[in-house]
């Protein structure tokens, strides 16, 4: 399953993510988890060093290299250059697993806590004035579009912070979309911002109280989120204890909250898999990409880079 942790910054949207995390690699299960925030604090909330952090390969510097990996033999894709961030698998496409030979887990992934961690890497000083942060985010959905998880696996991203997340197609490339949501009329004003832009596009999103402290918080996140409120994190001092630059273990993490990480996963893993919906909104999005920008940067119709009679899935893997 594929699943996104939105939010306003400051929210904890990073911290829940790591937890989530560390708590389906804690089961023993394949977990992938993406930092594709503009600010890459994931795998220091996961526990790494600085200097371990700075000798992650980003993947958003690679993209030439991840294109022509993705590419594979398809007929359809002229040559790496041709592809954006948007272009989709078809026949002959080098399609990708959570577990087994992964290409690009070997490139830019580094184990933490049982999982694997890839980053997008930072908007550096370079960028300014030049490139967009998306341009970088490319590279996860790139990965995420050419991605075949099956069940029991896990693949977590970070996304960028406020509706910048909405920005490109990515929105869609997942199963689950929490919502980490603060008691405040600023937290669940952002609630109400991402659902108008997801009500379109069938994207399922659940809020996640975060930094409850009593009932009456829980009620405010009721009155102004309805029933998309799922469950909510209580005041943790495990979390300031990482805020505060140490390294807890797992399992001194306060009862009611792991309680909230394991409903989380029971609500991902009741959402049933949708490829051809998946496969359709990678068409959709990739054709209205080439129409706003892309055949124009291309010099090409990238239309003609979509298979129609291609189904994204654990089908293609073996055709």
């Amino acid at each position: 399953m594929k699943i996104a942790f939105v939010g306003k910054g400051g929210s904890g949207k990073t911290t829940l993510s790591s937890l989530f995390v560390r708590h389906l690699a804690d089961q023993h299960v394949p977990v992938v988890a993406i930092d594709a925030d503009i600010n890459q604090n994931l795998g220091a909330a996961l526990g790494l060093d600085e200097e371990s952090l700075a000798k992650i390969p980003p993947m958003g510097a690679h993209l030439e290299q991840i294109k022509e990996l993705l590419r594979g033999d398809n007929p359809r894709i002229t040559s790496a250059r041709s592809m954006i961030k948007t272009t989709p698998p078809g026949r002959g496409s080098r399609l990708l697993t959570v577990t087994g030979d992964n290409p690009l887990h070997d490139r830019f992934g580094v184990s933490v806590h049982g999982a694997t961690l890839m980053v997008t890497g930072p908007f550096a000083e370079r960028d300014l004035g030049v490139a967009c942060y998306h341009s970088k985010v490319g590279a996860a959905e790139m990965y995420l579009n050419h991605l075949v998880d099956g069940p029991g696996e896990y693949v977590v991203v970070d996304m960028t912070a406020g509706a910048d997340a909405f920005a490109s197609g990515m929105f869609t490339r997942f199963d689950m979309t929490f919502l980490i949501a603060e008691p405040t009329v600023r937290g669940v004003g952002v609630y109400h911002q991402y659902a108008d832009h997801a009500r379109d596009h069938d994207v399922t999103i659940r809020v996640i109280g975060n930094k409850v402290q009593d009932p009456s918080d829980v009620e405010f996140l009721r009155e102004h989120v309805g029933e998309a409120l799922s469950g909510w994190m209580t005041h943790s001092g495990f979390v300031r204890s990482m805020e505060k630059g140490h390294r807890p273990e797992l399992w001194e993490l306060e009862e009611d909250n792991v309680k909230t990480l394991a409903l989380m996963r029971d609500m991902v893993d009741a959402v049933p898999k949708d490829w051809e919906k998946f496969t359709r909104q990678s068409a959709e999005f990739h054709l209205r990409n080439a129409r706003a920008w892309g055949n124009e940067a291309k010099s090409a119709d990238l239309a003609a880079q979509l298979d129609p009679d291609f189904l994204m899935g654990p089908t293609a893997l073996t055709t």
